[in-house]
């Protein structure tokens, strides 16, 4: 059976002028600014209008560990979101940006799939709004102000060994994670080594999707710590006077985008830092505002929950005074036969013995999410090849582990296939049941911050951490900085460091390759293993399929 294409179905949609969206959230025709017929910003007025009122249930959409096989998380939150409107509930769904770089490497967009999408797809895949321009524009602003403050006679003494603010491309290129700049004689300045990282990891995009208005923009963006003096104090980007410049950059960027789902149903799409290495969750002010408006709030946090459900309740529901009400955890049959050791070319074939043996890592994530006080309920992302038997035991599986798991089949049939996990989703979300705390204070010494999430996330029986990041560690709690959270960046593919290590490893250690002070977003990021910062293309990236067709259509976005 031959099924059409996600950009095929985007383009079948049947989309309804973005004012008319706005006007199911209570949003006025005023309050929003147009970008074309199908997708506004939410004005910075309306939102603040909004603080005073109730909030509605937060329900978090997480998953399993990524596979080359697919999970379809944010196919699950667009499907969901659409189940509740479906039974009658007010419904919203917050979502993050896509990045350029994965569009044209490996991972593709973020926008769902099949009848579980959120439209313009396209546009929501490449340009969009320019948010993302904007952070990079304003990120790569301060670079530029720190290497002419130098040139201009360093009045602040900035050690040029230890400026510490890279410069950001939005595109996976290698060829930038170390380079050196200035070179060319005196007039371009003073040579110095440096790098890229990819436009989601900046601090400038934590910050955008951590900040509450415009002031607390400003004033986090001002934190930002830039360089250090020889006597090791710090230069913040207030000190250059950055801060306001960035800010104007960042005006428009701070405004949520609302677009609509191919069922015409609202979504917040805004922010879009990665999970492996950065914080990975939507903007708060979006999801703040969503929760005012509507009764109902599916958002989703990056790749697996060990990354992305962790720093949604660690990071983010710490920083904006949020609690989940409900957490949906994402799973297939394709994926826990993976995890069970079957190659992806043998998946088609029935193989329940290595669904069985590939349930482990499901496990895991259930007692992890569990752990946070909060309910989980298993959706099962369903594919056309699954059998019964593969379905029932991964039931059987969610059971024994005190949870439930529901078979959803929106990707093929939109809300009618959701509309069993909506109902008892907001059942639960109703019930009060969640008794939501993060998993370690604000107290606590940031190197045992660190091997909390090692131990009970990861179940690594150490951190490897040398005498220099331990004693860096140190430096920022003398500093003032010890009540912060921690930001994992690890990869996505296992609970170890290591990428192949798939299920449910135990016995591993958690190696610290560097840590980095993001005093304006408010954490320190851990770097740990081989993960990076600025990624590069796979061997044949997706850009080499992504064209216009005869009727200038674009082929080969997914």
């Amino acid at each position: 059976m031959s099924f059409k294409t996600d950009i095929e179905i985007a383009r079948e949609a049947k989309k309804r002028p973005i004012q008319e969206i706005g006007a199911k959230l209570g949003i006025p025709e005023a309050d929003l600014l147009p970008f074309g017929h199908d997708k506004a910003k939410v004005s910075a007025e309306f939102i603040a209008a909004q603080r005073g009122k109730k909030d509605g249930k937060l329900i978090l959409v997480t998953a399993i560990n990524p596979t080359p096989a697919g999970e379809g998380k944010t196919t699950t939150t667009v499907g969901l979101g659409d189940g509740l409107n479906a039974i009658g509930k007010k419904a919203a769904i917050c979502i993050r940006e896509a990045s350029l770089g994965p569009c044209f490497g490996m991972k593709g967009g973020a926008a769902g799939g099949g009848y579980a999408q959120v439209v313009p797809m396209e546009e929501m895949n490449l340009h969009f709004t320019g948010d993302f321009h904007a952070i990079t524009s304003a990120h790569n602003l301060l670079s530029a102000m720190i290497d002419n403050h130098i040139y201009w006679g360093n009045e602040l003494e900035i050690d040029e060994r230890r400026v510490v603010w890279k410069r950001v491309l939005d595109m996976n290129d290698r060829a930038l994670r170390d380079c050196v700049t200035s070179l060319g004689g005196v007039a371009n300045g003073f040579p110095r080594q440096t790098g890229f990282d990819i436009t989601v990891a900046s601090e400038v995009m934590a910050i955008l999707c951590l900040a509450l208005d415009l002031d607390d923009l400003q004033k986090r963006l001002g934190d930002i710590i830039v360089a250090y003096r020889r006597d090791r104090s710090p230069i913040y980007c207030r000190d250059i006077k950055a801060d306001g410049a960035m800010t104007v950059l960042l005006q428009q960027a701070m405004q949520p985008n609302l677009v609509q789902t191919l069922e015409n149903n609202p979504a917040f799409v805004h922010g879009g830092p990665f999970a492996n290495i950065a914080h990975g969750c939507n903007s708060v002010v979006a999801t703040t505002t969503a929760l005012k408006l509507a009764d109902y709030v599916v958002t989703e946090a990056g790749f697996g929950a060990d990354l992305g459900a962790e720093k949604f309740m660690n990071i983010k529901c710490r920083k904006a005074g949020l609690a989940p009400d409900c957490v949906v955890l994402v799973a297939t049959v394709r994926a826990m036969k993976m995890n069970g050791g079957v190659a992806k070319a043998d998946l088609a074939e029935e193989n329940v013995d290595a669904v069985n043996a590939g349930c482990s890592n499901l496990g895991r994530h259930i007692e992890n999410v569990k752990s946070f006080g909060v309910p989980v309920v298993v959706g099962i992302n369903h594919f056309s090849g699954d059998t019964d038997a593969e379905v029932a035991a991964v039931k059987a599986y969610v059971e024994a582990q005190g949870s439930e798991a529901i078979l959803c089949k929106h990707w093929a049939h939109g809300s009618e296939g959701i509309k069993e996990m909506a109902t008892r989703v907001a059942e639960i979300a109703d019930s009060g049941a969640s008794q939501f705390a993060p998993l370690y204070s604000d107290d606590l010494r940031l190197i045992e911050k660190i091997e909390v999430i090692a131990k009970r996330i990861y179940r690594a029986d150490e951190v490897l951490a040398d005498k220099k990041i331990r004693d860096q560690l140190r430096q920022w709690e003398e500093a003032g900085y010890g009540n912060l959270p921690v930001c994992m960046a690890k990869t996505q593919y296992s609970f170890s460091t290591d990428p192949n290590l798939r299920g449910a490893p135990v016995g591993h250690s958690l190696p610290v390759r560097e840590v980095r002070l993001s005093a304006g977003a408010g954490f320190v990021v851990v770097v740990c293993g081989e993960i990076m910062t600025m990624p590069g293309l796979p061997r044949v990236p997706s850009a080499e399929a992504i064209m216009l067709n005869d009727a200038g259509e674009i082929e080969g976005l997914f």
